[in-house]
């Protein structure tokens, strides 16, 4: 399998490319602010030929190339329906305006086709398998997808903004919730296995493992302590 990814735009949101090797077709993971030449240079690079664009949640830093490289490559766009608005709107998503100087690099909208993603889905894509898991918390939209493990590849889990390597998403923008986003992280990510790698929104990649024994927040819900009331995450993107 191949998993080319990088960190795009004004926030560092990582862009991922999926694809079963080299020369295949491949999946585009959240898109976001300024990431359309890195999506050009890895398609060139390893010779892919996109079938789809999946977003993890509606947030600008993760959406933003989302026109430009749908476009491009004549591709549906898949969104959970409680974050679909936030395409055409990303300042009513955020509260506050993004400045004009930021707006004008962007497209805001949404791209011809648009699909929208059901908790539990199975999408069989470039000859993957995605397994959809709706997980509120940072938006009321947010999802994450989860790869099966294959033989010596363990199972991968991009879990957008919900979980990064040491700390959780933020909460503080239109639509989020502390005491939602703990209750995400018990029934979607604590039942996973420790050896699955997670390649978040922002930072670096981590495994469930990890998370399960070093992140403070995951390891209060685990413990069953998670209940709402505990300080919120530092901020990471949008």
């Amino acid at each position: 399998m191949l998993i080319a990814g990088f960190p795009a735009g004004a926030w560092g949101t990582n862009c991922y490319l999926v694809a079963p090797a080299a020369g295949e077709e491949c999946v585009i993971i959240d898109p976001g602010h300024q990431a359309a030449q890195g999506v050009e240079e890895a398609i060139a690079k390893h010779r892919l030929k996109p079938v789809a664009v999946v977003l993890t949640h509606g947030h600008l830093d993760h959406v933003a190339s989302v026109v430009p490289v749908c476009g491009a490559h004549d591709v549906p766009a898949w969104i959970h329906p409680a974050d679909r608005f936030m395409m055409s709107d990303p300042e009513k998503a955020l509260g506050r305006s993004i400045g004009l100087p930021l707006l004008g690099e962007l497209t805001v909208g949404e791209p011809d086709d648009v699909r929208e993603l059901a908790d539990g889905a199975e999408l069989k894509l470039a000859g993957l398998e995605l397994t959809v898991a709706h997980a509120p918390g940072h938006t009321k939209g947010s999802v994450t997808f989860r790869m099966p493990e294959q033989t010596d590849v363990p199972s991968v889990f991009f879990s957008g903004d919900l979980l990064f390597a040491g700390s959780i998403g933020r909460t503080d923008l239109p639509g989020g919730d502390h005491g939602e986003i703990l209750q995400s992280l018990a029934r979607v990510v604590l039942p996973l296995d420790d050896s699955t790698v997670v390649l978040s929104g922002h930072g670096p990649q981590t495994s469930i493992g990890r998370e399960r024994a070093t992140n403070p927040f995951l390891r209060e819900v685990a413990a069953g302590l998670g209940d709402g009331t505990q300080e919120p995450a530092p901020r990471r993107g949008m």
